[in-house]
């Protein structure tokens, strides 16, 4: 016999037993209820009574498996069985116990009260309980099953009392596959300690974590608080990470609504876990109305922020979307998810290079972008100042010529995407980025001055009338807006220190810091991003715009925490090793210059840092001598970069190019 023949044998010796089954206990049902009416004795039940009872038996019998079966009640699998079962078990039941009243009574005799009430009370429990009965004992012996296997698995603690925590519960342990042996749960909830949920105990709240990881020996905590706020996540995470077991967590609220808490869904703590800031908020209407109806360019739009950047820009329903990246991996890249995210949008993918002049050009001339974001830029600390002309080339005259094509074409608004590095700067990537926000505040000053003939064309490859490119004018006097926004690290960006301590501590160690007291402001990717799309509302111009990066986080401090996160012990298990800064870089960055006076927008987290006084014509001459430097590959170029940034203090391992008595010494 095959298999499938053997399973419907099975299948049909099932249901011929649940319906002899049925036969039997509906019968025995009202039996039951005469017997107790009459103080369970049968010698006091009248003649006239029990002769009915037992000569509608065999007219109840056929009416309920006519009526069961019309229910489908035979064909359901039970071991499935849910709460549909139970409603068409109920009024299957109900169904056949009004036939029950009225035929046994129209054509027998009529019975007492009791026997109508009682008789169906049993007959739903008998139904009821021999179908369900067959999930009870499936479900029980996959509990067994599962706790057998998962006695052999990781020790688990569960923290979350809540819905979330229920499901994610359910899931261990009813799960196909025993993976986990859940031990104990911690919730803060008073009103649930020393209780338990599908037998496992709830030991407490979070000051009892670390004694009850010993008592029951924890190899893993499960962390499924998806609604508590972010500070008392950060104080939780912060315990748990003592413990040296590895941690996971349930990222957030959607996997709850949309049922999604399963142990798949858990994902390993992140660094940002334990920043504990509340959720960033923006004006989404304001940023909507600005960029609604627009067609926007993003340069460097494939890299960490530029990506993000074009992610919420789509969001915000732009007439337009184009990004502009010289690397085409990452925009193709950028460019599938959009398409699968946003059919909707109208994108569309350019490469080249902000260095290019004639490419630069093309794009504005053929698109007329409404709003640019420029975040094109070369902005590893060491690698600039081992190629300081690159640095040059690509952050500074990259930005000079996209720029210059946005107030040619009649960009409205040109957004600098900035860096704290900008701020007194010791390496050459910072004073690139300071001359990048020294750019867009001479553009936006000269423009308001009505003197735009007064700014030069740096081109490096064109003389005038070789290309219809280089002779245009602009037909109306520009009125594009010029600011920049300044933040520091982002957490997850290409070149963020995190990336390299979760490579390093996945190969075993070391983990390398250069200082142990070197510290910087982190913040994520969206956050800053969202942060700058509101920054752009509130500018008119001009502005140095700052993001409060909260509280500095000490770098030794961040290698430490993903080295606990990770389930190991700091200098036992993973050692720590100090390397020293390296060229350019100090031990804290800073977010406003002395000189910069600061004043409060209408969302607490931005700032706007007023303008440095500065010679804006001396300042673009200069800025000719250092492009044609710079494309000469000039090894002074540092020197030249100092003469023309006042606030670059080159570090001492910075350059050797620079005379010992021009240095400055780091902060």
């Amino acid at each position: 016999m095959d298999a499938k023949k053997k399973k419907l044998f099975r299948w049909r010796g099932a249901t011929l037993y649940m319906l002899l089954f049925d036969i039997f206990s509906v019968n025995l049902a009202f039996g039951l209820a005469l017997w107790i009416r009459y103080d369970c004795r049968f010698s006091v039940i009248p003649d006239g009574y029990l002769h009915a009872w037992l000569s509608f038996v065999p007219i109840y019998a056929v009416v309920c498996i006519v009526v069961y079966y019309l229910m489908k009640l035979y064909n359901s699998i039970w071991k499935f069985a849910s709460f549909d079962e139970l409603t068409r078990s109920g009024a299957a039941v109900l169904i056949t116990a009004a036939i029950h009243t009225l035929a046994i009574t129209l054509i027998f005799y009529r019975m007492p009260l009791t026997y109508y009430v009682l008789g169906t009370v049993f007959q739903f429990v008998c139904t009821i309980g021999i179908r369900f009965s067959v999930r009870y004992v499936q479900m029980e012996r996959k509990r067994m099953k599962t706790m057998r296997a998962a006695s052999a698995q990781p020790r688990v603690m569960l923290i979350g009392a809540g819905l979330a925590g229920r499901m994610l519960l359910r899931d261990m342990l009813f799960s196909n596959v025993a993976r986990y042996q859940v031990l104990c749960i911690i919730d803060d909830d008073k009103s649930k300690w020393y209780r338990s949920i599908d037998g496992i105990p709830v030991v407490g709240g979070r000051d009892d974590i670390l004694f009850n990881v010993k008592k029951f020996a924890i190899d893993k905590i499960f962390v499924a608080i998806p609604s508590a706020s972010a500070q008392d996540r950060r104080d939780i995470l912060n315990i748990c990470k003592e413990t040296g077991c590895e941690l996971k967590n349930l990222p957030g609220i959607y996997q709850l609504v949309n049922d999604e808490v399963t142990v798949s869904s858990m994902k390993d703590v992140d660094i940002e876990d334990l920043l504990g800031r509340e959720p960033i908020r923006v004006n989404t209407e304001e940023v909507l109305r600005f960029t609604e109806g627009k067609t926007i360019l993003v340069t460097g739009g494939g890299g960490s922020i530029g990506s993000e950047l074009c992610r919420q820009i789509a969001a915000h329903s732009p007439k337009k979307l184009i990004i502009f990246d010289i690397y085409e991996n990452s925009a193709y890249d950028l460019q599938m998810e959009l398409m699968r995210s946003r059919p909707e949008l109208d994108l569309e993918v350019l490469i080249g290079s902000v260095r290019d002049s004639r490419r630069v050009l093309q794009v504005f001339r053929d698109y007329r972008p409404d709003i640019v974001y420029h975040a094109a830029a070369h902005k590893h600390v060491p690698l600039m100042e081992a190629s300081p002309c690159e640095a040059i080339k690509n952050n500074a005259l990259g930005t000079y010529k996209t720029a210059y094509a946005a107030m040619l074409f009649g960009c409205s608004r040109f957004v600098l995407i900035s860096t704290d590095k900008a701020v007194n700067p010791t390496n050459i990537m910072g004073a690139s980025k300071r001359i990048c926000e020294m750019i867009v505040q001479s553009f936006d000053r000269m423009i308001k001055e009505g003197r735009v003939s007064d700014i030069p064309a740096l081109y490096t490859h064109a003389e005038d009338g070789e290309d219809e490119l280089f002779t245009i004018q602009p037909d109306t006097p520009p009125k594009t807006e010029f600011v920049a926004v300044r933040f520091g690290n982002v957490l997850g960006s290409n070149g963020s220190v995190i990336p390299l301590f979760k490579r390093q501590i996945a190969a075993g160690g070391p983990v390398t810091v250069t200082h142990p007291d070197i510290i910087r402001y982190f913040m994520t990717i969206p956050e800053a991003v969202s942060l700058v799309l509101q920054a752009d509302v509130y500018a008119k111009g001009g502005e140095v715009f700052v993001l409060d990066m909260g509280s500095p986080v000490k770098i030794d401090t961040l290698a430490r925490n993903l080295i606990k996160l990770s389930g190991y012990k700091p200098d036992e298990d993973i050692k720590i090793v100090y390397t020293g800064l390296r060229p350019g870089e100090k031990l804290y960055e800073e977010k406003l210059m002395d000189d910069e006076n600061i004043t409060k927008t209408a969302n607490d987290l931005i700032y706007v840092g007023h303008p440095i006084d500065f010679d804006a014509d001396d300042f673009l001459k200069r800025l000719g001598v250092l492009l044609e430097a710079a494309y000469r590959n000039d090894g002074e170029i540092k020197q030249l970069v100092e003469d023309l940034v006042p606030t670059y203090c080159p570090a001492p391992n910075s350059s050797d190019s620079i005379p010992e008595e021009r240095r400055c010494s780091a902060s």
